[in-house]
């Protein structure tokens, strides 16, 4: 199981790099398009649960995030359409980043992922924002590789 979130709010993630078992909160400005992920603050329940069970913990910027809303508007020959929100699309965007772009062959085999690999999603929203689900779809918002807000 691999926890997935923004990385300007990645409070699951610096937390598990930082080891202890303790939270670390992510403070200040958290510009994202993956909203429903901006929250900077673990809930002390479910840390709890998630780091003791979760495999990995990944930080990703917003690029990957729309490229997973833009996968699953336009699926390959065969694929159901699905109509995903930012937050939600993250897993597929990480997904596809990690079997196709060579720079993340290390996260890749430390997930153990292959050709033959079945991997289950959890898209936790559908279209929440019209106007930003248009700009990531039809205006391309988020290309790959390119960060809408300052870092």
């Amino acid at each position: 199981m691999a926890v997935v979130e923004a990385n300007r709010a990645d409070c699951h993630y610096r937390s598990a790099v930082q080891g202890d078992g303790s939270r670390v909160n992510v403070t200040g400005d958290m510009f994202t398009i993956m909203a429903g992920l901006a929250c900077g603050e673990a809930n002390t329940v479910s840390w709890d649960i998630l780091r003791n069970h979760a495999d990995a913990f990944i930080s990703c910027p917003d690029w990957v995030s729309a490229n997973g809303s833009r996968i699953y508007a336009a699926p390959v020959k065969g694929d159901q359409r699905i109509i995903s929100g930012e937050s939600g699309a993250v897993t597929l965007g990480l997904l596809h980043a990690v079997m196709t772009k060579p720079e993340y062959r290390e996260l890749k085999e430390a997930l153990k992922l292959d050709g033959n690999s079945q991997v289950l999603l959890v898209s936790t929203e559908g279209d929440t924002d019209p106007r930003r689900y248009h700009e990531i779809i039809w205006e391309g918002l988020c290309g790959s590789d390119i960060e809408p807000f300052p870092e």
